[in-house]
């Protein structure tokens, strides 16, 4: 279901998103939270594909074509390491990469990878090649069980440079990504809290029904608002000369996480065990999206924010 949505997506050009600090963020960001709040899992994998897109036009790579399905698998492991070589002008890439959403699903990935100076780089990869292998699953829990991430499995794998080395992590883009993914969450907090607004509609509500769907009524709105101010200041300095890219984007993730929170608990205190064991829908939707916050890293981004809001004047 998770791929042929996707693909749906992909064909009819709803994944045509406006690229980021461009002048129409906040469109980009708004339809991706929409995309979310239909599937998650379906959401997370577009968030990828468009945010790909993005890094290519920001780093002057290939350009996708028609029918590509991108993924960005940049996490590092320290049991999985995928190293880049250099023979002449060609480059192949070898070894593991784990967390690779949409492993069995996409065409193409942008992969980071080690190279022979301990520098990072990023490269284009087919992932039809025979050198690039996804290795079976070893996902045990239902939430984002349809991503399809799996480690991948490279040998000597022909692979294309994008930008220079370092240039993944040290882009303004890099940031602008990262909101991207906040958008997705909140989509998908929308989701989650769907059931929690029909009850809070109904006459027999009782008042901690309504005094729960005010609290995430309002974490959500206030999500929503910190995505539009965020999409406004990078518009306003797209290349981040301020140097503030960064405060903007863990603001805007600690914003969205915590309506995310406030929708998974509050739904589930006020609606009870019924939804989570007798609707199969809203049962996935809590399980993906709880799954798929986890994206953040809790309070080490926090420590990092206040770091960061700390050293302003």
């Amino acid at each position: 279901m998770t791929a042929g949505l996707v693909r749906q997506w992909l064909e009819s050009g709803r994944l045509d998103l406006p690229l980021p600090a461009a002048g129409q963020t906040v469109e980009r960001w708004q339809r991706l939270a929409d995309l979310t709040e239909s599937d998650i899992v379906a959401g997370r994998l577009a968030e990828a594909h468009a945010d790909a897109v993005a890094i290519l036009a920001e780093l002057g790579g290939p350009a996708p074509r028609a029918g590509e399905l991108w993924a960005v698998w940049a996490a590092e492991a320290p049991d999985a390491v995928l190293t880049a070589s250099t023979r002449g002008e060609a480059v192949a890439l070898s070894g593991t990469k784990a967390w690779c959403s949409g492993a069995g699903l996409c065409t193409n990935a942008l992969v980071t990878a080690r190279l022979e100076d301990g520098k990072r780089g990023l490269f284009a990869v087919r992932t039809a090649d025979p050198a690039v292998r996804a290795l079976p699953s070893t996902w045990w829990n239902a939430g984002m069980a349809g991503s399809d991430t799996r480690s991948v499995q490279f040998t000597s794998a022909a692979a294309v440079p994008v930008g220079d080395p370092g240039d993944y992590l040290n882009r303004p883009g890099f940031w602008h990504g990262a909101i991207g993914v906040a958008a997705c969450w909140l989509g998908g907090a929308r989701a989650v809290a769907a059931p929690l607004y029909l009850r809070a509609g109904r006459e027999s509500a009782d008042a901690h029904t309504l005094a729960h769907l005010g609290a995430v009524d309002a974490a959500l709105a206030a999500a929503a608002a910190t995505l539009v101010v965020s999409a406004s200041r990078i518009d306003l300095d797209p290349f981040n000369q301020s140097g503030d890219a960064e405060l903007v984007a863990r603001r805007a993730r600690a914003v969205v996480e915590s309506a995310v929170d406030e929708a998974i608990t509050r739904t589930g205190r006020a609606l009870g065990p019924g939804p989570l064991v007798q609707d199969a829908p809203h049962a996935r939707r809590v399980a993906d999206l709880t799954v798929y916050i986890r994206q953040s890293h809790a309070e080490r981004d926090l420590e990092a924010l206040g770091r960061l809001a700390g050293s302003r004047p």
